[in-house]
């Protein structure tokens, strides 16, 4: 599957740190669990991809 492959499966994300000072992003669904941590400071970096990513999309949007 890649990025621009239709997916209707409802998912959930958690997004929170652990008791080890990591940052778990855990994504699941009724298939699907997947619990991923990062360093704080590679959480930063996908915090600002994911903005960015949302804007590009927000503007793909905006001109249709």
């Amino acid at each position: 599957m890649g990025i621009n492959t239709p997916n209707n499966k409802p998912s959930d994300l958690q997004v929170g740190p652990t008791s080890d000072g990591m940052v778990r992003i855990h994504i699941f669904n009724e298939d699907v669990s997947l619990p991923v941590d990062f360093l704080p400071e590679d959480a930063n970096d996908i915090a600002e991809e994911i903005l960015a990513a949302s804007r590009m999309a927000l503007s793909v949007k905006n001109k249709k």
